[in-house]
């Protein structure tokens, strides 16, 4: 493996939890669905997901707004920002 990493390649690499994750097994449609389309499908299988609490960390510090991150929706995600 080369020492020589560019910032730009460390800013798109993968987070470490990711490789272990379900959703690395799946294509992004499945957590990016169309709206009005039903989550439940992504929400159980991260249910399962050894990663979910890393990945519910990530999408939080990383202000994702869309898809399905460590088992919550958009909305959820912002109704858990806004507790104290």
């Amino acid at each position: 493996m080369s020492m020589n990493t560019t910032a730009t390649d460390a800013a798109t690499a993968a987070p470490a939890w990711y490789e272990l994750a379900l959703c690395a097994q799946t294509g992004p449609g499945f957590f990016f669905p169309e709206p009005g389309s039903s989550l439940r499908d992504a929400k159980r299988l991260c249910g399962a997901c050894e990663g979910r609490k890393a990945c519910l960390d990530y999408a939080l510090t990383n202000d994702e707004r869309f898809g399905v991150w460590g088992g919550l929706s958009e909305s959820e995600r912002q109704a858990l920002r806004r507790r104290p």
